[in-house]
C-alpha cells in the first residue's frame, strides 16, 4: 500500500451531492450573455470554471478498478464489463465534443477483492453516509496495492454486479468534503458504479457528466413516485440516459469549453435572424463549427436558449427534429431544474413507444412556426432550413 492509509482516516465527511466551491478561473470563451456561476451545486453559470473538477478540453485517462466481494464468486470478467461501457462512453463524448475531448479508459485485468462481504455495506439508493464511507475506504485500500492513482484523472468503482448486496440504484458519483490523499495525489471525487451487466444505456456518460460539474437535470418526485423526466424529456443525457436525443445540451458545451464564443449568439432587443446548425452535426471539414446557439437574457440569473437538434451523431435515434428552446437558471441546484425545456407543442405528445416523457418529445419548433416564451416578451420564429441542415430563426425582443 503507498500512501493511502493516513490519508483514509479523514474520509468521515462524504458528500453524495455536495462539494464545498473550489476556485473559479475565468472563461476565456464566456459572452456577454453568460450567467454567472453560483455557489449552487453543479451551478451552470459559466463565466469562471470550478477549478475542483477537470475540464474535459484534452485527454483524461480513467481507470476502471473492478471490485469482488467475498459472499460471491465473480462469473463475469473484467473484459465484458470494459466491453459494457467502453467505447460507447468514449465514443458518446468524442462525439459530443466535436472531437475536442477525448477519454481514455484503463480497465484493470484483475479483480479486487473487498475485505467484507457484498451485504456488509448496506448498499442501495441514498445509501447512509457511514456505509458509504466505509465502503469507499475499504475500496481505496484494497486498489491501492495494484492500482497507482496519481496516474489517473478519473477513477471508476465497479462493483461486481452479480454480489448479492449490490443494487444497481446506488450508481452515482461520491463527492469528497475533503479530497482522499492516494499516491501523492487529491481524490476528490469516485465513480461508484453498481450497475446490472450489460448496463443502462449511457449510465456512465451520465456519471461522467457530474465529474465534469454537470448536474442532473431530471425531477426527481417527493415520494418516490410519479415521472423523473418532466423537466427536459429525452433531450439530454444529464436528464435520461434513455433518451432518444442524449447529446449534451448547447449550454453544456458552452459550458464544457466545446462551443466558443463565436458559435454563440448573443441576442439584444428587437429583431434578428440566426443561423443555428444542429446540435449533433458533426463541423464540415476545416470549418470552425457554426452557431450552435442563441441566447436571451431575462435576469441576472435566468436565460432563454435556442438550439437545432438533428437526426445526427448522438441525437440520432430522435424521432424530432427542429429548433429546441429552454430556460436555463444559474441558482438551482443539480435536480432543481437548472434547465426547462419549454414545450412548442403543449397540446400534443409524441414517439410514445419510445420517449422518455413524451409531452416533450415534440417539443422543437419545425419551419413555419413560432412560440412566444410564457411570462416573457419573446418570440422565436423558424423560417426556413438550409440545404445543409441548418435552421433559419428570427428572435424577436
Amino acid at each position: 500500500m503507498r500512501s493511502t492509509a493516513a490519508a483514509l482516516t479523514s474520509m468521515t465527511a462524504l458528500a453524495a451531492m455536495s462539494l464545498v466551491a473550489g476556485p473559479a478561473v475565468a472563461d476565456p470563451g464566456a459572452a456577454p450573455c453568460a450567467l454567472t456561476r453560483t455557489s449552487a451545486h453543479h451551478s451552470l453559470g459559466l463565466d469562471t470554471w470550478n477549478r475542483a473538477y477537470p475540464r474535459p478540453v484534452r485527454t483524461l485517462n480513467a481507470v476502471m478498478v473492478f471490485l469482488s466481494f467475498p459472499d460471491h464468486g465473480t462469473t463475469l470478467t473484467t473484459d465484458q464489463l470494459t466491453g459494457d461501457y467502453f467505447p460507447a462512453t468514449s465514443d458518446f463524448f468524442e462525439r459530443a465534443s466535436y472531437g475536442r475531448f477525448r477519454l481514455v479508459p484503463h480497465p484493470q485485468k484483475q479483480w479486487i477483492r473487498m475485505p467484507k462481504p457484498s451485504t456488509a455495506y448496506g448498499i442501495q439508493r441514498d445509501w447512509a453516509a457511514e456505509d458509504r464511507a466505509a465502503y469507499l475506504r475499504d475500496a481505496v485500500a484494497a486498489a491501492d496495492r495494484e492500482v497507482d492513482f496519481s496516474q489517473y484523472d478519473i477513477v471508476y468503482f465497479i462493483a461486481d454486479p452479480d454480489a448479492p448486496g449490490v443494487d444497481s440504484d446506488a450508481t452515482k458519483v461520491v463527492n469528497f468534503d475533503r479530497p482522499i490523499r492516494a499516491d501523492g495525489k487529491d481524490l476528490r471525487r469516485i465513480v461508484t458504479v453498481f450497475e446490472r451487466h450489460p448496463p443502462d444505456r449511457n449510465v456512465l456518460a451520465h456519471e461522467t457528466g457530474h465529474v465534469f460539474d454537470l448536474p442532473d437535470l431530471y425531477h426527481r418526485p417527493t415520494d418516490g413516485k410519479g415521472d423523473w423526466d418532466t423537466y427536459v424529456g429525452d433531450w439530454d443525457v444529464m436528464g435520461s440516459q434513455f433518451g432518444m436525443a442524449p447529446d449534451l445540451f448547447a449550454w453544456h458545451k458552452w459550458k464544457l469549453g466545446w462551443l466558443d464564443a463565436s458559435q454563440v449568439d448573443c441576442v439584444q432587443s428587437g429583431s434578428s435572424l440566426h443561423t443555428l446548425l444542429p446540435l449533433a452535426q458533426a463541423p464540415a471539414p476545416g470549418a470552425t463549427g457554426g452557431t450552435r446557439l442563441a441566447v436571451i437574457r431575462t435576469g441576472t440569473g435566468s436565460a432563454i436558449a435556442v438550439e437545432a437538434r438533428g437526426s445526427a451523431g448522438n441525437d440520432g435515434d430522435t424521432c424530432t427534429e427542429g429548433v429546441l428552446v429552454y430556460r436555463v437558471r444559474n441558482e438551482a441546484a443539480s435536480g432543481g431544474g437548472p434547465i426547462e425545456v419549454l414545450d412548442g407543442h403543449p397540446g400534443t405528445e409524441a414517439c410514445w413507444d419510445r420517449s422518455v416523457y413524451p409531452p416533450l418529445a415534440d417539443a422543437p419548433l419545425e419551419v413555419g412556426e413560432a412560440f412566444t416564451v410564457p411570462g416573457e416578451r419573446i418570440r422565436i420564429e423558424v423560417a426556413d432550413r438550409t440545404p445543409s441542415g441548418a435552421y433559419t430563426v428570427k428572435i424577436t425582443t
